[in-house]
Protein backbone atom coordinates (compact mmCIF):
# COMPACT_ATOMS: atom_id res chain seq x y z
CA UNK A 1 0.00 0.00 0.00
CA UNK A 2 1.39 3.53 -0.99
CA UNK A 3 1.85 5.70 2.19
CA UNK A 4 3.26 8.67 0.61
CA UNK A 5 4.53 10.35 -2.71
CA UNK A 6 7.19 13.62 -3.09
CA UNK A 7 7.72 15.32 -6.09
CA UNK A 8 10.53 17.00 -6.61
CA UNK A 9 11.38 19.58 -9.33
CA UNK A 10 15.01 18.84 -10.91
CA UNK A 11 17.37 19.35 -14.17
CA UNK A 12 17.55 17.73 -16.92
CA UNK A 13 20.49 17.56 -19.28
CA UNK A 14 19.67 20.87 -20.81
CA UNK A 15 19.62 22.28 -17.75
CA UNK A 16 16.05 22.86 -17.67
CA UNK A 17 13.20 21.81 -15.55
CA UNK A 18 11.54 18.28 -15.48
CA UNK A 19 9.53 16.23 -12.84
CA UNK A 20 11.27 13.30 -10.76
CA UNK A 21 8.61 11.37 -8.32
CA UNK A 22 9.08 8.80 -5.60
CA UNK A 23 6.61 6.50 -4.36
CA UNK A 24 6.67 4.80 -0.69
CA UNK A 25 5.18 1.89 0.83
CA UNK A 26 6.05 0.60 4.44
CA UNK A 27 9.15 -1.32 3.17
CA UNK A 28 10.16 0.06 0.06
CA UNK A 29 10.40 3.65 -2.34
CA UNK A 30 10.50 3.74 -6.41
CA UNK A 31 11.86 6.77 -7.74
CA UNK A 32 11.70 8.13 -11.29
CA UNK A 33 12.92 11.17 -13.20
CA UNK A 34 11.25 12.40 -16.67
CA UNK A 35 13.22 13.79 -19.46
CA UNK A 36 11.54 15.97 -22.15
CA UNK A 37 11.84 16.38 -25.77
CA UNK A 38 12.84 19.23 -27.97
CA UNK A 39 10.78 17.55 -31.05
CA UNK A 40 8.01 16.66 -30.37
CA UNK A 41 4.70 15.58 -31.72
CA UNK A 42 1.88 17.25 -32.04
CA UNK A 43 -0.28 14.51 -31.11
CA UNK A 44 1.70 14.04 -27.56
CA UNK A 45 0.28 15.22 -24.12
CA UNK A 46 1.30 17.87 -22.75
CA UNK A 47 4.91 17.53 -20.88
CA UNK A 48 3.84 20.36 -18.28
CA UNK A 49 0.86 22.61 -17.22
CA UNK A 50 2.56 26.00 -17.84
CA UNK A 51 5.65 24.78 -15.53
CA UNK A 52 6.88 22.04 -13.36
CA UNK A 53 5.98 23.96 -10.34
CA UNK A 54 2.05 24.24 -10.89
CA UNK A 55 2.00 20.91 -12.77
CA UNK A 56 3.01 19.52 -9.17
CA UNK A 57 0.38 21.94 -7.72
CA UNK A 58 -2.50 20.47 -9.74
CA UNK A 59 -1.68 16.75 -8.09
CA UNK A 60 -4.10 15.33 -5.73
CA UNK A 61 -1.43 13.07 -3.60
CA UNK A 62 -4.31 11.88 -1.43
CA UNK A 63 -6.15 10.03 -3.96
CA UNK A 64 -3.09 8.29 -4.95
CA UNK A 65 -1.86 7.13 -1.52
CA UNK A 66 -3.89 4.02 -0.28
CA UNK A 67 -3.88 2.14 -3.08
CA UNK A 68 -1.82 -0.59 -4.02
CA UNK A 69 1.95 -0.12 -5.85
CA UNK A 70 0.86 -3.65 -7.49
CA UNK A 71 -2.10 -2.53 -9.53
CA UNK A 72 -0.46 -0.50 -11.97
CA UNK A 73 -3.73 -0.22 -14.00
CA UNK A 74 -5.84 0.83 -11.11
CA UNK A 75 -2.68 3.56 -10.38
CA UNK A 76 -2.86 4.54 -13.93
CA UNK A 77 -6.44 5.30 -13.75
CA UNK A 78 -6.47 7.09 -10.98
CA UNK A 79 -4.00 9.61 -12.46
CA UNK A 80 -6.38 10.03 -15.42
CA UNK A 81 -8.91 10.63 -13.06
CA UNK A 82 -7.28 13.28 -11.09
CA UNK A 83 -6.26 15.20 -14.29
CA UNK A 84 -9.27 15.08 -16.30
CA UNK A 85 -8.26 15.76 -19.41
CA UNK A 86 -7.72 13.93 -22.57
CA UNK A 87 -4.25 15.24 -22.99
CA UNK A 88 -2.65 15.04 -19.68
CA UNK A 89 -2.59 19.52 -19.93
CA UNK A 90 -3.74 19.94 -15.99
CA UNK A 91 -1.19 17.83 -14.21
CA UNK A 92 1.18 17.21 -17.09
CA UNK A 93 2.10 14.27 -18.72
CA UNK A 94 5.82 14.17 -17.29
CA UNK A 95 4.37 14.30 -13.82
CA UNK A 96 1.68 11.48 -14.20
CA UNK A 97 4.47 9.58 -16.44
CA UNK A 98 7.12 9.75 -13.16
CA UNK A 99 4.75 8.48 -10.84
CA UNK A 100 3.12 6.19 -12.99
CA UNK A 101 7.03 4.93 -13.31
CA UNK A 102 8.14 5.57 -9.99
CA UNK A 103 4.95 3.17 -9.01
CA UNK A 104 6.35 0.57 -11.00
CA UNK A 105 10.35 0.82 -9.43
CA UNK A 106 8.32 1.07 -5.83
CA UNK A 107 6.48 -2.09 -6.74
CA UNK A 108 9.59 -4.13 -8.04
CA UNK A 109 11.73 -3.20 -4.56
CA UNK A 110 9.28 -4.33 -2.30
CA UNK A 111 9.12 -7.68 -4.29
CA UNK A 112 13.60 -7.02 -4.07
CA UNK A 113 13.44 -7.62 -8.08
CA UNK A 114 14.52 -5.86 -10.84
CA UNK A 115 12.34 -3.86 -12.78
CA UNK A 116 12.85 -5.50 -16.28
CA UNK A 117 11.83 -8.81 -14.48
CA UNK A 118 8.64 -7.01 -12.75
CA UNK A 119 7.83 -6.19 -16.01
CA UNK A 120 8.60 -8.65 -18.22
CA UNK A 121 8.70 -11.87 -16.51
CA UNK A 122 11.23 -14.83 -16.71
CA UNK A 123 11.15 -14.66 -20.45
CA UNK A 124 12.06 -11.17 -21.01
CA UNK A 125 16.10 -11.49 -21.80
CA UNK A 126 16.54 -10.52 -24.86
CA UNK A 127 19.06 -7.12 -24.71
CA UNK A 128 18.23 -4.42 -27.70
CA UNK A 129 20.16 -3.25 -30.31
CA UNK A 130 21.88 0.45 -29.42
CA UNK A 131 21.05 3.32 -31.25
CA UNK A 132 23.55 5.94 -30.70
CA UNK A 133 23.56 9.39 -32.05
CA UNK A 134 27.09 10.60 -33.79
CA UNK A 135 26.26 13.51 -35.99
CA UNK A 136 23.41 15.85 -36.28
CA UNK A 137 21.88 18.90 -36.24
CA UNK A 138 17.71 19.94 -36.37
CA UNK A 139 16.33 20.77 -33.10
CA UNK A 140 19.26 18.96 -31.43
CA UNK A 141 21.82 21.40 -32.83
CA UNK A 142 21.68 24.55 -34.82
CA UNK A 143 24.25 24.76 -37.31
CA UNK A 144 24.32 21.62 -38.29
CA UNK A 145 22.65 19.22 -40.72
CA UNK A 146 18.93 19.47 -41.80
CA UNK A 147 18.37 16.14 -40.91
CA UNK A 148 18.45 15.74 -37.22
CA UNK A 149 20.15 12.61 -36.49
CA UNK A 150 22.80 10.45 -37.76
CA UNK A 151 22.76 7.19 -35.73
CA UNK A 152 25.42 4.68 -35.53
CA UNK A 153 24.24 0.68 -34.77
CA UNK A 154 26.21 -2.14 -33.67
CA UNK A 155 25.01 -5.63 -33.75
CA UNK A 156 27.83 -7.20 -32.16
CA UNK A 157 26.48 -10.64 -30.11
CA UNK A 158 27.09 -9.08 -26.72
CA UNK A 159 25.54 -5.54 -25.37
CA UNK A 160 28.99 -4.27 -23.98
CA UNK A 161 30.96 -4.69 -27.72
CA UNK A 162 27.91 -3.28 -28.85
CA UNK A 163 27.42 -0.11 -26.59
CA UNK A 164 31.43 0.17 -26.89
CA UNK A 165 31.10 0.23 -30.75
CA UNK A 166 28.17 2.70 -31.28
CA UNK A 167 31.37 4.81 -29.06
CA UNK A 168 33.98 4.22 -31.25
CA UNK A 169 32.18 5.34 -33.88
CA UNK A 170 31.44 8.62 -32.14
CA UNK A 171 35.21 8.53 -31.36
CA UNK A 172 36.23 8.10 -35.50
CA UNK A 173 33.27 10.54 -36.65
CA UNK A 174 35.31 13.52 -34.38
CA UNK A 175 38.66 12.41 -36.39
CA UNK A 176 37.06 12.27 -39.63
CA UNK A 177 35.81 16.33 -38.29
CA UNK A 178 38.69 17.24 -37.23
CA UNK A 179 41.10 16.10 -40.62
CA UNK A 180 37.78 17.94 -42.46
CA UNK A 181 38.03 21.12 -40.34
CA UNK A 182 41.29 21.20 -38.89
CA UNK A 183 41.07 25.06 -38.18
CA UNK A 184 37.97 25.29 -36.55
CA UNK A 185 35.89 23.98 -33.67
CA UNK A 186 33.83 21.08 -33.61
CA UNK A 187 30.90 21.29 -31.41
CA UNK A 188 28.11 18.88 -29.81
CA UNK A 189 24.35 18.65 -29.59
CA UNK A 190 21.93 18.39 -27.33
CA UNK A 191 22.64 14.30 -27.25
CA UNK A 192 26.27 14.05 -27.34
CA UNK A 193 26.35 13.85 -31.17
CA UNK A 194 28.78 16.48 -32.93
CA UNK A 195 27.86 19.39 -35.41
CA UNK A 196 29.45 20.51 -38.17
CA UNK A 197 28.82 22.48 -41.61
CA UNK A 198 28.23 19.49 -43.76
CA UNK A 199 25.78 19.06 -46.26
CA UNK A 200 23.57 16.26 -45.57
CA UNK A 201 24.58 13.65 -47.60
CA UNK A 202 28.01 14.48 -46.58
CA UNK A 203 27.20 13.73 -43.39
CA UNK A 204 25.86 10.47 -44.26
CA UNK A 205 28.70 9.47 -46.19
CA UNK A 206 31.04 10.12 -42.72
CA UNK A 207 28.96 8.34 -40.54
CA UNK A 208 29.23 5.20 -43.06
CA UNK A 209 32.73 5.51 -43.58
CA UNK A 210 33.23 5.84 -39.41
CA UNK A 211 31.07 2.25 -39.12
CA UNK A 212 32.81 0.60 -41.41
CA UNK A 213 35.82 1.91 -40.09
CA UNK A 214 34.84 0.78 -36.90
CA UNK A 215 33.34 -2.51 -37.67
CA UNK A 216 36.93 -3.43 -39.90
CA UNK A 217 39.11 -3.08 -36.18
CA UNK A 218 36.30 -4.71 -33.56
CA UNK A 219 35.37 -7.67 -36.06
CA UNK A 220 31.05 -6.79 -36.23
CA UNK A 221 28.83 -5.34 -38.21
CA UNK A 222 27.75 -1.28 -37.51
CA UNK A 223 25.40 0.20 -39.44
CA UNK A 224 24.25 3.74 -40.13
CA UNK A 225 20.71 5.02 -39.23
CA UNK A 226 19.04 8.22 -39.77
CA UNK A 227 16.03 9.77 -38.07
CA UNK A 228 14.56 13.27 -40.40
CA UNK A 229 12.06 14.55 -37.60
CA UNK A 230 10.86 15.82 -41.15
CA UNK A 231 7.77 17.61 -39.28
CA UNK A 232 10.38 19.75 -38.90
CA UNK A 233 11.06 20.21 -42.48
CA UNK A 234 7.40 20.09 -43.48
CA UNK A 235 6.13 23.79 -44.85
CA UNK A 236 2.98 22.21 -45.35
CA UNK A 237 3.76 21.55 -48.95
CA UNK A 238 7.28 20.77 -49.36
CA UNK A 239 10.13 19.50 -47.47
CA UNK A 240 12.81 21.97 -46.95
CA UNK A 241 16.61 21.36 -46.58
CA UNK A 242 19.50 23.86 -47.31
CA UNK A 243 20.03 23.16 -50.76
CA UNK A 244 16.75 22.38 -51.84
CA UNK A 245 12.93 21.56 -51.33
CA UNK A 246 11.01 18.34 -52.08
CA UNK A 247 7.71 17.12 -52.82
CA UNK A 248 6.40 14.26 -51.10
CA UNK A 249 6.88 12.11 -54.08
CA UNK A 250 10.68 13.16 -54.35
CA UNK A 251 11.13 12.88 -50.18
CA UNK A 252 9.70 9.11 -50.51
CA UNK A 253 12.46 8.88 -53.37
CA UNK A 254 14.81 10.59 -51.62
CA UNK A 255 14.73 8.06 -48.25
CA UNK A 256 14.74 5.05 -50.53
CA UNK A 257 17.61 6.16 -52.39
CA UNK A 258 19.49 6.66 -49.10
CA UNK A 259 18.36 2.88 -47.74
CA UNK A 260 19.73 1.72 -50.39
CA UNK A 261 22.77 3.41 -51.18
CA UNK A 262 24.10 3.46 -47.67
CA UNK A 263 22.57 -0.19 -46.67
CA UNK A 264 20.84 2.09 -43.63
CA UNK A 265 19.39 -0.07 -40.82
CA UNK A 266 16.97 2.61 -39.57
CA UNK A 267 14.99 5.76 -40.65
CA UNK A 268 12.80 7.21 -38.27
CA UNK A 269 10.23 9.82 -39.23
CA UNK A 270 11.45 10.32 -42.55
CA UNK A 271 7.52 11.86 -43.48
CA UNK A 272 5.41 14.32 -41.85
CA UNK A 273 3.55 12.79 -38.82
CA UNK A 274 0.32 13.08 -40.30
CA UNK A 275 1.37 11.55 -43.82
CA UNK A 276 0.26 7.64 -43.06
CA UNK A 277 0.20 6.95 -46.72
CA UNK A 278 3.12 8.43 -47.27
CA UNK A 279 5.25 6.00 -44.73
CA UNK A 280 3.06 3.41 -46.48
CA UNK A 281 4.51 4.03 -49.87
CA UNK A 282 8.04 3.97 -48.26
CA UNK A 283 7.90 1.05 -46.06
CA UNK A 284 6.50 -0.96 -49.12
CA UNK A 285 9.42 0.09 -51.10
CA UNK A 286 12.03 -0.58 -48.46
CA UNK A 287 10.37 -1.46 -45.20
CA UNK A 288 12.22 -4.81 -46.41
CA UNK A 289 15.88 -3.43 -45.90
CA UNK A 290 15.67 -0.97 -43.30
CA UNK A 291 13.36 -0.60 -39.60
CA UNK A 292 10.39 2.34 -40.98
CA UNK A 293 9.90 3.80 -37.38
CA UNK A 294 7.17 6.14 -36.48
CA UNK A 295 7.66 8.66 -33.61
CA UNK A 296 5.27 11.70 -34.18
CA UNK A 297 3.81 9.88 -36.45
CA UNK A 298 2.45 7.48 -33.25
CA UNK A 299 3.49 9.16 -30.37
CA UNK A 300 3.32 5.89 -28.48
CA UNK A 301 -0.67 6.67 -28.93
CA UNK A 302 -2.07 3.42 -29.36
CA UNK A 303 -5.25 4.40 -31.49
CA UNK A 304 -2.43 6.17 -33.68
CA UNK A 305 -0.39 2.55 -33.90
CA UNK A 306 -4.05 1.07 -34.97
CA UNK A 307 -4.20 3.30 -38.34
CA UNK A 308 -0.75 2.55 -39.06
CA UNK A 309 -1.19 -1.05 -38.90
CA UNK A 310 -4.27 -0.68 -41.09
CA UNK A 311 -2.31 1.28 -43.59
CA UNK A 312 0.30 -0.63 -43.35
CA UNK A 313 2.64 2.23 -42.52
CA UNK A 314 6.32 1.85 -41.31
CA UNK A 315 7.29 -1.27 -39.44
CA UNK A 316 8.82 -0.08 -36.39
CA UNK A 317 7.16 1.89 -33.45
CA UNK A 318 9.10 4.61 -31.08
CA UNK A 319 8.57 4.06 -27.71
CA UNK A 320 8.18 7.14 -25.30
CA UNK A 321 6.37 6.57 -22.56
CA UNK A 322 5.86 10.40 -21.40
CA UNK A 323 4.18 11.00 -24.89
CA UNK A 324 1.38 9.02 -23.41
CA UNK A 325 1.96 9.82 -19.68
CA UNK A 326 1.51 6.49 -18.55
CA UNK A 327 3.14 3.04 -18.25
CA UNK A 328 -0.19 1.14 -18.96
CA UNK A 329 -0.89 2.90 -22.07
CA UNK A 330 3.15 2.91 -23.26
CA UNK A 331 2.41 -1.56 -22.64
CA UNK A 332 -0.84 -1.20 -24.66
CA UNK A 333 1.10 0.32 -27.35
CA UNK A 334 3.76 -1.71 -27.20
CA UNK A 335 1.73 -5.02 -26.94
CA UNK A 336 -0.11 -3.83 -29.82
CA UNK A 337 2.96 -3.56 -32.15
CA UNK A 338 4.29 -6.74 -31.55
CA UNK A 339 0.97 -8.71 -31.95
CA UNK A 340 0.81 -7.14 -35.65
CA UNK A 341 4.19 -7.44 -36.24
CA UNK A 342 5.76 -4.09 -35.70
CA UNK A 343 9.10 -3.88 -34.09
CA UNK A 344 9.79 -1.16 -30.71
CA UNK A 345 12.69 1.08 -30.07
CA UNK A 346 12.51 2.36 -26.67
CA UNK A 347 13.64 5.49 -26.34
CA UNK A 348 15.68 8.44 -24.52
CA UNK A 349 14.02 12.41 -24.91
CA UNK A 350 17.13 15.30 -25.93
CA UNK A 351 16.78 16.80 -22.76
CA UNK A 352 17.43 13.63 -20.32
CA UNK A 353 17.96 13.00 -16.71
CA UNK A 354 20.59 10.34 -15.07
CA UNK A 355 17.52 7.60 -14.87
CA UNK A 356 18.67 4.60 -16.83
CA UNK A 357 14.90 3.09 -16.24
CA UNK A 358 14.60 3.43 -19.83
CA UNK A 359 16.73 0.47 -20.11
CA UNK A 360 14.55 -1.92 -18.05
CA UNK A 361 11.86 -1.25 -20.45
CA UNK A 362 13.64 -2.35 -23.51
CA UNK A 363 14.19 -5.40 -21.93
CA UNK A 364 11.10 -5.86 -20.55
CA UNK A 365 9.18 -5.18 -23.70
CA UNK A 366 11.52 -7.37 -25.63
CA UNK A 367 12.46 -4.19 -28.06
CA UNK A 368 14.84 -4.49 -31.04
CA UNK A 369 16.20 -1.65 -30.00
CA UNK A 370 17.13 1.31 -27.27
CA UNK A 371 17.59 5.30 -28.37
CA UNK A 372 20.01 6.36 -26.20
CA UNK A 373 22.68 8.00 -27.19
CA UNK A 374 26.31 7.34 -27.78
CA UNK A 375 28.51 9.26 -24.83
CA UNK A 376 27.75 11.54 -21.85
CA UNK A 377 26.88 10.88 -18.50
CA UNK A 378 23.11 11.02 -19.09
CA UNK A 379 23.41 8.67 -22.09
CA UNK A 380 25.31 6.48 -20.70
CA UNK A 381 23.48 5.39 -17.67
CA UNK A 382 21.28 3.67 -19.64
CA UNK A 383 24.01 2.08 -21.99
CA UNK A 384 26.36 0.77 -18.64
CA UNK A 385 22.71 0.09 -16.65
CA UNK A 386 22.28 -2.68 -20.09
CA UNK A 387 26.25 -3.84 -19.68
CA UNK A 388 25.37 -5.02 -16.05
CA UNK A 389 21.84 -6.66 -16.76
CA UNK A 390 23.86 -8.82 -19.07
CA UNK A 391 25.85 -9.58 -16.62
CA UNK A 392 22.64 -10.84 -14.56
CA UNK A 393 20.91 -12.05 -17.98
Amino acid sequence: MIEDIELRKILDSRGNATVEAEVYTDVATGRFSCASGASTGEHEVVSFAGSVDKSIEHVDKEKLIGLSVFDQKGFDAKLHEIDGTENFSFIGGNVATALSIACARCAANTLSVPLYLYLGGRFATSLPLPLGNVLGGGKHAVGGTDIQEYLAISTAPRFIDRAFGNAAVHKKVKELLQKRFPEEAIGKGDEGAWVAKLSNEEALQMVKEACDSVSDSMGFSIRAGLDFAASELFDGTHYRYKEKKRTKEEQISFVAELVDKYGLYYVEDPLEEEDFDGFAQLTAQVGGKALICGDDLFVTNRARVVKGIELKAANCVLIKPNQVGTLSDTADTVDLARKNGYSTVVSHRSGETEDSTIAHLAIAFSSTGIKCGAVGGERIAKLNELIRLEEEL
